[in-house]
């Protein structure tokens, strides 16, 4: 178990029970209450736009935090109802985030290119992208010059490419999550939810007992995740093996990544328990969230590799593009590395100042 470093100045110092669960859980759902109201405000306007992005990503937010914490604190609320509010928390949160996690790559990959290539590899300047020289410095040896020629003649097809594909699914995605938004599942979750506002379904024994053991609980288990970790070879900030999975034609993802995107959900739940034991208000912890920014970034660029890859196995493609997607993969397979590296020396950090 997870060892406790208690302080008389720390809120979670002494027993923390159920009561504080049950304000945090009521908190959350107050909160997605009135991102819900603010969506349905600005949703529907296209002067409103900006609006109902933060509503979305705060109905997002507080969806996380309230299946999290079912999820950590299980045993002190009614096993029924949890069971069944956590699965269409999940849903409705991964629905709604699709559509920036889309938006978010496209912009990712694009701005990668034009880094590699040294041209602008917007669609719209995609004339330009491909007369452009290579790099005006240019490279002192003649390989290394015809290398860099070849990427900014491919990258410009590869950009209009990338977005092409990427936008369709951002737009695919956003009506998808209008449907959800408007269909019967939705509101079944909104109306438990608007219920959550003013009654937790606590257990008899939730008032006397201590929120500490299963929080501690999460920590243990995010320990043991990362112990589980190559962080050996995280340590160096390339790793030749995890190039190896390259541009195969097998779609899968690539077998390295799971662990750490466990890592990187098993440290949210962390972080969340923290917040109920703190009332909600958790203090700045920096090496906690360094290692979460790391991980997220690890997310990012696994999953804009896994795109660079799909879109270099489109059909037909001509061997400029397809080289141009090739390097961008490795570039963000190499992004993916330099993550780990990064979460590797803030772990590292955070486990050293523990006593």
């Amino acid at each position: 178990m997870a060892q406790q470093h208690l302080d008389p100045t720390d809120p979670t110092a002494g027993v923390v029970t159920g009561e504080s669960l049950a304000g945090y859980l009521r908190a959350q759902a107050t909160e997605f209450l009135r991102a819900l109201r603010l969506h349905r405000e600005t949703g529907g306007s296209p002067a409103g736009a900006g609006g109902s992005v933060d509503a979305a990503r705060a109905l997002r937010r507080s969806a996380r935090r309230i299946s999290g914490s079912l999820h950590t604190f299980r045993p002190l609320l009614d096993t029924d109802w949890s069971e069944e509010m956590r699965p269409e928390l999940a849903w409705l949160s991964g629905t709604l985030g699709l559509e920036h996690a889309y938006e978010g790559r496209l912009e990712r990959l694009l701005l990668a290119l034009h880094r590699l290539s040294g041209a602008a590899v917007f669609p719209a300047q995609a004339v330009a992208a491909t007369s452009a020289p290579a790099n005006s410095a240019g490279p002192a040896h003649p390989a290394a010059a015809q290398e860099r020629g070849n990427l900014t003649v491919g990258a410009a097809k590869a950009g209009a490419l990338l977005e092409r594909q990427l936008t369709l699914a951002r737009t695919r995605a956003h009506s998808t999550a209008l449907q959800a938004l408007g269909s019967s599942r939705f509101h079944a979750v909104a109306d438990k939810v608007a219920v959550l506002a003013s009654e937790v379904p606590l257990t008899p024994a939730a008032a006397t007992t201590d929120l500490r053991p299963p929080a501690a609980a999460a920590e243990e288990r995010l320990t043991d995740a990362v112990t589980a970790l190559p962080l050996v070879t995280a340590g160096h900030p390339y790793n030749a093996e995890a190039l190896v999975h390259g541009l195969s034609p097998d779609p899968a993802p690539h077998p390295q990544d799971g662990p750490w995107h466990q890592v990187r959900l098993l440290l949210r739940l962390h972080r969340y328990a923290r917040e109920v034991l703190h009332g909600g208000k958790l203090p700045v912890e920096v090496r906690l969230l360094t290692a979460g920014q790391a991980l997220n970034r690890h997310r990012d660029a696994s999953e804009a590799a896994a795109a660079a890859a799909q879109a270099a196995r489109t059909p037909r493609i001509a061997p400029a593009t397809a080289y141009a997607l090739g390097v961008l993969h490795a570039d963000q397979r190499h992004e993916v590395e330099a993550a780990r590296f990064a979460f590797q020396q803030a772990w590292q950090k955070q486990t050293a100042k523990v006593p």
